[in-house]
């Protein structure tokens, strides 16, 4: 690696690669469509451009030999075709701009939901196909972004797939402030003894790093998806109650049968539509089901391709977590 893009670059994800890749002599350029101060202090270039321009994306990624494509469009609940956009559009340049410019490695940042089936997923490897429904159009765009990149290998573009789970850590700006916004107002839903795999976002960015570097040393690897995770399955209630005590919150009380939770989406979901509500719904079909199902990967083909061990445990991480949200 001598020139290195990464989209969304100031973003939770990004910005914690570009961190892991400041240890390395590489030049580092963010494409964003914002400015971020944070990447400035570090000497990132930054070019500022929209995914869905395909003309901007060719321009900035001359000269580029290695690209890690993390920018996308989170979420629940939204329009069709705004993550359609982002993450389907915004994904195809991409790879039309690395095709044009002969960048020698792509790592594209998936997620697991783009094979949820809205059943349990315990121990599932990359063997896992497609479900035939989705509840929510980002794990929808996702999974046809993906498929554009396994067909990219296919035609002989190097790029790799990487299904983190969950991200969380210090200046997360998704998950935990999702849950803590909403703390006295959470209630457990379905099971309370199912588990879920999450990562730590230094292990994230550390497994993108690792897999940029087996693809330049072995291109047979070319085409691969591979779950990352902190490889410790652990209680979703625990961990969301473990996110309240870092903020200094009370732990979750009062529950809801995923029956009853997935009756509540059904309902918002008519609601928001009805009223053209663009804020999030309290709950979805999508997120019923995700929250009353368990979901943790075997990442053995990581392990064995990438070289791929947690160096953070959730334990340090969540120290480090609560020494961060109390302004420590």
């Amino acid at each position: 690696m001598k020139n290195v893009m990464v989209t969304g670059g100031g973003g939770f994800l990004g910005k914690a690669i570009v961190r892991e890749l400041l240890k390395r002599d590489v030049r580092i350029t963010s494409f964003s469509r914002q400015a971020y101060p944070a990447l400035e202090e570090m000497g990132v270039r930054q070019i500022r451009g929209d995914l869905a321009d395909p003309a901007a994306v060719i321009s900035a990624f001359k000269g580029v030999d290695t690209v890690f494509h993390v920018a996308a469009k989170p979420g629940i609940w939204g329009a069709y075709d705004d993550f359609y956009r982002a993450n389907v559009m915004g994904t195809q340049n991409v790879l039309t701009a690395s095709r044009k410019n002969r960048v020698r490695c792509l790592v594209h940042t998936s997620s697991p939901s783009v094979v949820f089936d809205e059943s349990e997923m315990e121990n599932v490897d990359e063997s896992v196909p497609y479900p035939d429904r989705y509840l929510a159009p980002y794990p929808e765009t996702k999974a046809i972004a993906e498929r554009k990149v396994i067909q990219a290998a296919r035609d002989g573009q190097p790029v790799i797939i990487l299904r983190p789970h969950l991200i969380w850590g210090p200046e997360d700006n998704h998950l935990v402030p999702g849950i803590v916004s909403r703390a006295g107002r959470l209630k457990t839903i379905g099971r309370k003894d199912d588990l879920v795999d999450t990562i730590y976002v230094d292990n994230a960015a550390q497994a993108h790093i690792l897999a940029a570097d087996a693809l330049m040393d072995d291109p047979s690897l070319s085409g691969n998806v591979y779950f990352i995770s902190q490889d410790e399955p652990v209680s979703k209630w625990e961990m969301a109650n473990a996110f309240l005590d870092a903020a200094g919150l009370p732990p979750i009380k009062g529950h809801v049968s995923a029956r009853t939770a997935y009756a509540a989406g059904w309902i918002f979901e008519i609601l928001y539509t009805i009223f053209r509500i663009k804020k999030d719904p309290p709950m979805t079909r999508f997120a019923a089901r995700e929250l009353a199902t368990s979901h943790w990967f075997n990442i053995s083909r990581a392990k064995k391709d990438l070289g791929y061990r947690p160096q953070v445990s959730t334990r340090e991480g969540l120290a480090r977590l609560k020494l961060w949200m109390q302004g420590g």
